[in-house]
């Protein structure tokens, strides 16, 4: 059985990207699974630069192959902002909470309300590098509704639905959102890979 580290410290993206490997022949750790891995900084100005960073340190640390991804929300009236930045947008040591009220304020006047979620996931396996892109079109509510998934979950609603992510169960979520089409191009690549 072919093992596959996860380069994330983040508990709900470790479920969640667990819950999509869910099936395939890998055994999957994380970076939780290793004391001795650093906390890549992710400076990089590209969704997929971040990716990369991550899974590259981390398979060279470990010696052993590396998915780690990166996502940002794209706000058109915002001229994709927060982006790159989505997970400190209030700052370095934003909370979730911190970074939707931010969001929110900055939406108050506009009308406009379109946004993608977009995330790249990179493969490394020390020789070889990948990257998988997923999207997810839809718009920001003007208030946050439900109580599940983590981040900007409770306000953005996908494109044919009137719920928000935070309001769908786990699996209807993966389904559909970004990191759940960016997994399903790479866990098809990863069947064959292994």
């Amino acid at each position: 059985m072919s093992s596959l580290i996860l380069a994330s410290r983040n508990p709900h993206k470790i479920i969640e990207l667990q819950d999509l490997l869910t099936g395939t022949s890998l055994r999957v750790l994380s970076a939780l699974d290793f004391d001795n891995l650093e906390e890549v900084e992710e400076d990089a100005l590209t969704l997929e630069g971040n990716a990369l960073k991550k899974a590259r340190y981390t398979a060279l640390a470990t010696g052993m192959p590396c998915l780690a991804d990166d996502t940002g929300l794209e706000v058109n009236a915002l001229n994709g902002a927060p982006g790159v930045y989505s997970a400190r947008y209030a700052g370095p040591h934003a909370s979730y909470e911190d970074n939707v009220e931010k969001l929110l304020s900055e939406l108050a006047d506009k009308e406009l309300r379109t946004a993608q979620f977009r995330t790249v996931i990179a493969f490394v396996d020390g020789t070889n590098e990948w990257l998988f892109e997923g999207i997810c079109k839809g718009i920001i509510s003007d208030k946050q509704i439900g109580s599940g998934g983590f981040g900007y979950d409770p306000i953005f609603i996908p494109d044919q639905y009137t719920k928000t992510f935070a309001e769908l169960d786990s699996k209807e979520k993966n389904q559909i959102s970004h990191r759940g089409l960016a997994m399903k191009k790479a866990v098809e690549f990863l069947e064959k890979w292994a």
